[in-house]
């Protein structure tokens, strides 16, 4: 892959027509977006997602699915018939085996969630876990590779412990990249892009410091070159 089709940017707007005027904006400098929950529930926001694949752009859906197997299996069909490139999903063992059913027939992959990287230690203890970030997205990871689920969502912090346990076929994408001086918002586990990528990142996911700023295919751009150096 190019240094510009690692670069996933996120479209975390309100409307469609936000998001139109944002990949309008950037161009060719970028072909891959991710469409989160905020702008698929909005108004025509399923419809972009088919308006981006139309234009030949890869199409990353962040729905985070998780219910019980049988509307997880039914949810992931129906959005393989989207045609989209990458879903996201919990990575709990059910969860897993029941996207893997649905996704079975397409070219859809599964990317799933190990822990939100707005999330720290404490965070995970107050929710009742009693593991830490490191051991929880580990044991994450390992069951995700039983269920040969296609990639995984995870801070870059976790990259370098990771990419043994699953190995060089399982797609790393990580959220939680911000340029030197970006500020880092709700973020809790970051890293710069180039760090990111030297550490076995696949896909890095950037959307403020791309969307809000002045002009956004030169951030974007900047990004880019910065990938490339790793």
């Amino acid at each position: 892959m190019t240094a510009r089709e690692r670069l996933i940017v996120a479209l975390d707007v309100e409307s469609v027509a936000d998001a139109r005027a944002l990949v309008a904006a950037l161009g060719e400098t970028v072909s891959f977006f991710k469409v989160g929950m905020e702008l698929a529930y909005a108004p025509g926001g399923f419809d972009f997602a088919r308006e981006l694949k139309a234009a030949q752009k890869r199409v990353f859906l962040d729905l985070k699915l998780h219910d019980i197997g049988v509307t997880v299996e039914r949810a992931t069909r129906q959005v393989a018939r989207l045609g989209v490139d990458f879903l996201t999903i919990h990575a709990f063992p059910q969860t897993m085996a029941a996207a893997r059913q649905g996704a079975s027939e397409g070219a859809l992959k599964l990317l799933a969630v190990t822990v939100m990287t707005s999330y720290d230690d404490d965070d995970l203890k107050e929710a009742g876990y009693a593991c830490g970030v490191a051991e929880l997205v580990a044991r994450r990871a390992r069951q995700a590779k039983e269920q040969r689920i296609d990639g995984l969502i995870l801070s870059p912090m976790e990259l370098t412990a990771i990419r043994p346990i699953v190995g060089a076929d399982m797609l790393l994408v990580t959220p939680g990249v911000r340029p030197a001086g970006a500020d880092i918002g709700d973020q809790k586990r970051v890293m710069s892009p180039r760090q990111a990528i030297a550490a076995s990142a696949d896909y890095i996911v950037v959307g403020r410091p791309i969307t809000r700023a002045a002009d956004p295919a030169a951030a974007a751009e900047a990004i880019a070159r910065e990938i490339a150096g790793a």
